[in-house]
């Protein structure tokens, strides 16, 4: 089971519509997949469901649960100050430890509305997920000035970035 990680809480996110993008390869190559949007996260959870209230909120331990049945993830991690999303960080800090994704493949994509194209965001992400226990796939995907490229109702016009989200699920399929 692959477990796509939307890495940001705002609502209609490019993450999210890029992680419906992912989907659809996926599927396209008969891999069971499945969709974690940290837009559904609870108000909440960080004073109710982190430290000393591990496993003590329905809604987060639901979150959880997809990210601990996949023996594979995929963080669609937009850039936000130049780093991934605080709201990320947060939700990783919930998962069981030690443990969680420990022992996983993680692949790694990059969204950026300027021309770094997530490349801090990927390379934060890469170090946290290496403490983890978690091995990244090398081929991080990074989409710069994606704003230019996605369209509200998610279709990506980028002929490139399409080849690049291809080849980078081939390559996780056989990680």
């Amino acid at each position: 089971m692959i477990t796509i990680i939307a890495g940001t809480n705002r609502p209609n996110s490019r993450a999210l519509r890029i992680a419906h993008l992912y989907a659809n390869l996926l599927h396209e190559r008969g891999a069971a997949y499945q969709l974690l949007d940290l837009a559904e996260l609870p108000a909440d959870f960080i004073t109710s469901a982190l430290y000393d209230k591990v496993g003590q909120h329905p809604e987060f331990n639901q979150l959880i649960k997809l990210a601990n049945e996949a023996d594979k993830l995929v963080f669609v991690v937009p850039e936000y100050n130049c780093s991934y999303p605080g709201v990320l960080k947060a939700f990783i800090d919930g998962l069981p430890y030690p443990g969680g994704i420990r022992g996983k493949k993680a692949a790694l994509i990059g969204l950026g509305t300027g021309s770094q194209g997530g490349l801090l965001a990927l390379s934060h992400m890469t170090d946290i997920l290496m403490y983890l226990g978690t091995a990244v796939l090398p081929t991080r995907v990074r989409l710069p000035f994606l704003d230019q490229h996605l369209t509200p109702e998610g279709e990506l016009t980028n002929l490139l970035y399409k080849q690049l989200l291809a080849e980078q699920a081939e390559q996780l399929l056989a990680f």
